[in-house]
């Protein structure tokens, strides 16, 4: 039997593609919602600490409170605000509005700046809170 794939043209792969802004914030986008994911069941388990009392309630603050639980509270923070901002701007594209590419290109450029300075705005007033 002929192999009849050896003329045929491959698919291109990743390491072919010049990766563009708006394919990055396609995967990043893709990725804070993964992240979000792990983040919920975070904000359960506090949840449900909460619901079983005082001393669980305690170590579980505790635990988030440690540097290293800011830190994946605040990743939490960037990946719930970045992934609002990316589904606006899909949610704008559903309305037919803003596919120019300069502008889709500036758009992608610009989101990941305006959502860690959102995410620092809304750890200021938390904490100022």
């Amino acid at each position: 039997m002929a192999n009849v794939t050896n003329k045929r043209p491959l698919s291109p792969h990743l390491q072919i593609y010049k990766p563009i802004p708006t394919m990055v914030m396609s995967i990043v986008h893709r990725i804070t919602g993964g992240a979000l994911a792990v983040g919920t069941i975070i904000l359960a388990w506090w949840l449900i600490a909460a619901a079983s009392g005082k001393p669980y309630f305690d170590w579980i603050s505790w635990l988030l409170g440690t540097w290293i639980g800011l830190i994946v509270l605040f990743g939490y923070t960037w990946a719930l605000v970045h992934h609002m901002l990316g589904g606006m701007r899909h949610f704008m594209w559903d309305m037919g509005h803003g596919f120019d590419k300069h502008f889709t290109t500036k758009m992608a450029i610009a989101l990941p700046v305006v959502s860690i300075c959102l995410t620092v705005v809304i750890w200021i007033v938390g904490l100022a809170i």
